[in-house]
Order: C-alpha cells, then sequence, then structure tokens
C-alpha cells in the first residue's frame, strides 16, 4: 500500500515538472501505462473476466451489441439498473475499484472492454456500455498487441475530473493475442 502510494506521489510529482511541454506529459503517461497500469490488467481476476465474456458474446451480431448499449443506456437513466449493478458487482470490478483507491487520487476511472468493446467490468458505471465506436477502443484492441493510446485532455462528467484517458491493449499471457483492452482515466489537476 505504501509503495503504492508512494508511486501515485511520484508520478504526479514527475506531471507537474514536465507540465510545461505537452510531450513531456504525454510521455509520462505512456511511461506509466506501459511499466505500472499494465500490471493491473495482467492479473488472473482480469484475464479470465476477459475471456469469459469474450466466449460468452462469440456469436453477437452488431444488432445484438446495439440493443445491448440501448439497454444499458435506458437503465442508466432510470431508477432499475439491473444491467449495471450487476457489472458493477462483479468481483473484476471490484478489483478495479481496490487498485484505483490505492492510487491515491491519481486514477480517476478505469473500465476493461471484451474482444467487441463492450465492457467487462469498471471501477465506475460508464455513460454507455460499447465502446467498440469510440477511439479507446479501435486505436488499441484494433491496432493489435501492446498498443497504448492517449488521448486528450477533457472534462469528464462522470467522474468530476479535467483527465486525459489512456487506453491499452490487453493481451492474452498464453499466445500474445488481443483480447480486449483498458481505460484509465488519469487526473490532471
Amino acid at each position: 500500500m505504501v509503495r503504492k502510494i508512494f508511486i501515485a506521489a511520484a508520478i504526479s510529482a514527475s506531471f507537474i515538472t514536465t507540465a510545461a511541454t505537452a510531450g513531456g506529459v504525454e510521455d509520462r503517461i505512456r511511461a506509466l501505462a506501459a511499466d505500472q497500469l499494465s500490471q493491473w490488467v495482467q492479473s488472473a481476476t482480469v484475464i479470465d473476466a476477459v475471456r469469459e465474456q469474450n466466449e460468452k458474446h462469440a456469436g453477437l451480431s452488431q444488432s445484438d451489441i446495439d440493443a445491448l448499449d440501448q439497454t444499458w443506456r435506458s437503465q442508466a437513466d432510470s431508477g432499475s439498473q439491473p444491467m449495471i449493478d450487476d457489472l458493477l458487482s462483479r468481483s473484476v470490478s471490484e478489483y478495479l475499484r481496490e487498485q484505483q483507491s490505492e492510487s491515491g487520487g491519481l486514477i480517476t476511472e478505469v473500465f476493461i472492454m471484451d474482444n467487441h468493446g463492450l465492457n467487462v467490468a469498471q471501477s465506475d458505471a460508464t455513460s454507455d456500455y460499447w465502446q467498440g465506436d469510440e477511439a479507446k477502443f479501435q486505436k488499441t484492441f484494433g491496432a493489435g498487441s501492446g498498443t497504448i493510446f492517449v488521448d486528450e485532455v477533457e472534462f469528464d462528467d462522470s467522474s468530476g475530473y479535467y483527465q486525459v484517458q489512456v487506453s491499452l491493449t490487453i493481451d492474452d499471457p498464453a499466445d500474445g493475442s488481443p483480447i480486449g483492452a483498458v481505460t484509465f482515466g488519469i487526473a490532471m489537476e
């Protein structure tokens, strides 16, 4: 725990000292993603959850994906949220919340996607279920193994922070093939 807080403090300090150059900040974010955040998704908890959902969703058509996304969006706007509650109650979502909590406020959100771009787990509910039509999925999973994508800094309504999202491809440790993707929100304030 102390090590993780120290790491978060060191990374935060490095953001402050390199804030004068956008390239420097992006380089630091990429280094953080490659060196430390990638370890979050190498856990058996994450890999097993992504593999399981990939198997469950193997036969989905685009119309099935759209219907799931629409159900999620309608539940997000209502009092009854069984689909969202199910995903947030998964042990892999709890794992993400624990990791986020130990980041000392550096990580504002984290969510994992399967090979269709559908949410597998998340620390907090996202506004939609399907990320497959967004750059965070297309520029990671769609680009292949080992890919890191750093998006623009923006205000995120769901987290209430100015943040940058960094996304990574999740590779199967058995053969190195892409099986999903993950997005981390990193606080920039």
